[in-house]
């Protein structure tokens, strides 16, 4: 990429530099050398300085100076319109197991004493994104034992494929399982499918807002099975705060007449290295009407290791 930029951008300049007429071609070799040295680099911000510094020294040769910033300028667009269809060529060639990003989180904790606990939480999360389509898995993992006795033991996998209608516009569809036994049921799957809008999407922060119609249906820990049509809506925000900080918050809402369930994951993430992260999060579950003598109000306090890939 910056070899074809530097190579036709010379090219650019020595027809310039041919065609330039005698009252225009009398920028000095030297000031000349300065500004192939700065194109050669394909560094835009280094071109634009020498470019700058050159018409305030040579003020008699503004226009071929104004000619070899021109022909620089064209000739980056021009690549960069090439990189553009190269990369999309790939995105289109490459296979359903490539281009697959994402990031893993890890948290234990283990404390004797008075008391004996121990817990687990784990997270994956995986992110493919294509030309008009973007895929999402998610599985979260979330187990504790007190004293010998299991008092949380909590799974959900989650299957989301989305498809762009536009710039902010999108369809999407879930597929979720969850596992949550002191809440009163074995299993709960749950299908949707809506519409979504991306409402900010800037490079330092980025919301997104979805929601749809629902079915879901629940394996209770007494045997019984439940089947409900409900309404969802989602939220994801992550905001880049500083370098180094980012906050992150999903919501989720299964809206019915009966019985209506809201998650929500609040976080802060610190980052250690390029890959490496530490974070803190605040998980706030609530049923308004749960199944058997569970409580309605769960919540969960996680600090993680988080890397990404």
């Amino acid at each position: 990429m910056a070899d074809m930029l530097r190579a036709g951008a010379l090219a650019l300049l020595a027809i310039t530099a041919a065609t330039a007429t005698p009252a225009t071609a009398a920028l000095p070799e030297p000031v000349r050398a300065m500004i192939d040295a700065a194109i050669e680099t394909g560094d835009a911000k280094k071109v634009a300085t020498v470019i700058e510094i050159a018409r305030a020294t040579n003020p008699d040769d503004a226009s071929e100076i104004d000619a070899i910033a021109e022909a620089f300028a064209q000739e980056q667009a021009r690549a960069a319109k090439v990189a553009e269809a190269e990369k999309e060529q790939e995105i289109r060639a490459a296979s359903l197991f490539e281009n697959w990003k994402g990031r893993g989180q890890l948290g234990a904790f283990r404390a004797t004493g008075n008391s004996s606990n121990t817990g687990l939480s784990a997270a994956l999360k995986l992110e493919r994104n294509g030309i008009d389509w973007r895929h999402k898995l998610t599985v979260i993992a979330d187990y504790q034992r007190s004293n010998g006795i299991t008092t949380r033991e909590q799974f959900r996998f989650g299957y989301e494929p989305n498809y762009r209608l536009s710039e902010r516009l999108y369809t999407y569809g879930l597929a979720q399982y969850e596992h949550d036994r002191f809440q009163g049921f074995e299993a709960r799957y749950s299908l949707s499918a809506g519409l979504g809008y991306d409402v900010i999407d800037e490079k330092t922060i980025k919301l997104s807002l979805d929601g749809g119609p629902a079915y879901r249906s629940t394996e209770l820990s007494n045997g019984e099975r439940t089947e409900q049509v409900s309404g969802r809506a989602a939220l994801d925000l992550d905001w880049q705060v500083a370098d180094s900080i980012k906050f992150v918050q999903d919501a989720t809402a299964f809206l019915r007449s009966d019985n209506s369930t809201f998650r929500s994951s609040s976080g802060l993430e610190f980052k250690i290295n390029g890959s490496l992260s530490t974070g803190l999060a605040y998980v706030f579950e609530h049923e308004t009407d749960p199944p058997g003598n569970a409580v309605k109000t769960d919540t969960l306090s996680r600090v993680t290791l988080i890397y990404d890939f």
